[in-house]
């Protein structure tokens, strides 16, 4: 069961449950797609199909997805045409810059990356200022509601940023990919 954290303020609230895209090629090949639409590999897509049949009785009032194309196709299989799917380029993962399709060499020092940016991408606060005006937005227009994200690695953990008030470090050293913390969906809540 996923655990949401609430910081009271006005009572009012809109709750998010956040699915990362299913598993790409790239995934299995271990290299960084950054923001490159990226391919959901053959056990991407049946892994996504089991998601959905555990997804069947949820109830959202809105999809929000990433715009790259491993995070559509997810979403869409996920959620077929139960539910409005909205694409929005702030949940994109973080712009890599050169190491995009290379190698994902970098991951065991994604920390070096958090104030300074990959070269020629941006950096996690970058990612981080997408994701507060993305939750903004969301505070905004989607009061009371709740709200599902498919997205990325990165806006995830900006999430856990913002809305459990982690460091970065806390959030890539508890991050459920180093854990093996995987579960159906992870909820947020953004009080306002």
């Amino acid at each position: 069961m996923a655990l949401a954290f609430v910081v009271p303020y006005n009572n009012r609230m809109t709750t998010i449950t956040y699915f990362v895209h299913s598993i790409t090629t790239d995934n299995e090949n271990k290299r960084a797609t950054g923001w490159q639409p990226g391919e959901l590999s053959a056990v991407g897509i049946e892994k996504a199909e089991a998601l959905r049949e555990q997804l069947a009785d949820r109830q959202f009032d809105v999809v929000f997805c990433s715009d790259l194309q491993r995070a559509v196709d997810s979403a869409q299989i996920f959620f077929g045409d139960r539910f409005a799917i909205v694409q929005d380029k702030r949940l994109r993962e973080a712009n890599y810059g050169e190491y995009t399709g290379g190698p994902f060499f970098f991951k065991e020092h994604v920390q070096d990356f958090i104030n300074v940016p990959f070269p020629g991408g941006e950096s996690y606060h970058d990612v981080e200022r997408r994701m507060r005006d993305f939750c903004d937005f969301l505070a905004a227009n989607y009061d009371g509601k709740h709200v599902a994200i498919v997205a990325h690695h990165a806006p995830q953990m900006a999430l856990d940023v913002i809305l459990k008030h982690k460091t970065w470090e806390q959030a890539f050293a508890q991050d459920w990919r180093k854990t093996g913390g995987w579960q159906p969906g992870w909820d947020y809540i953004i009080a306002s």
